[in-house]
């Protein structure tokens, strides 16, 4: 019986790895308008940093110390929430993220929960700082 051998390169989508391999949304944001940090079981830490204008997100970064999988998830979620508006960010799911992907392997689909877990608590973050501006001064990340 032959076993087939998974070659990561050629068995991979071309969107898995850019999103895997691509740090130019990596930064962290002094004074974010919306910001959300997760940590999940498997100790990836996700966290996303908003700038919105007029209710548009006109700019995602992320930083994570997570594995490939869970930075691939994170730029894939700024990839497609950038530009939206925050109503339609929220629409952005696992499920989603892992269609993009196409080859985000099963057992990493928590990734893919955690970096939508970290987006969601950036987009409550600031829906609280629109109604409340004077604390964005005081947010600690």
């Amino acid at each position: 019986m032959e076993t087939e051998t998974f070659n990561f390169w050629q068995d991979h989508s071309t969107q898995y790895l850019e999103m895997a391999f691509s740090t130019d949304r990596r930064e962290r944001v002094e004074v974010a308008d919306g910001y959300g940090k997760r940590t999940g079981e498997c100790g990836d830490t996700v966290e996303f940093f908003l700038v919105v204008n007029h209710g548009i997100i006109k700019s995602i970064t992320f930083d994570t110390d997570g594995c490939m999988n869970t930075n691939a998830c994170a730029n894939t979620v700024a990839l497609l929430s950038e530009g939206k508006s925050i109503e339609k960010a929220w629409e952005i799911t696992p499920d989603g993220i892992a269609d993009y992907l196409q080859t985000l392997p099963q057992n990493e689909y928590h990734c893919a929960e955690l970096a939508i877990g970290a987006l969601y608590l950036a987009l409550s973050n600031c829906k609280e700082m629109s109604r409340n501006p004077w604390k964005k001064a005081y947010q600690r990340k």
